[in-house]
């Protein structure tokens, strides 16, 4: 999908440079994405932490799914 967007140039630099893209397009898109990944983790992390959670898996299991990441 093509949109236009208003980004602050400085801004846009520093996008390309963390994300590693040259171009401006896959910048943004990879950041996009990369912190739509963060916002799940963050909220799945939340809801494990406050026990607002049904999972009967175990942390092996959660691990295969590849959804935990570790740090």
């Amino acid at each position: 999908m093509r949109i236009t967007v208003d980004i602050d140039a400085a801004e846009l630099k520093q996008i390309q440079k963390i994300t590693g893209q040259k171009k401006k397009s896959p910048a943004v898109s990879q950041a996009l994405s990369e912190f739509l990944r963060h916002q799940q983790r963050q909220k799945f992390i939340e809801r494990a932490i406050s026990g607002d959670t049904d999972f009967a898996l175990t942390n092996d299991e959660l691990e295969a799914r590849d959804i935990y990441e570790a740090h």
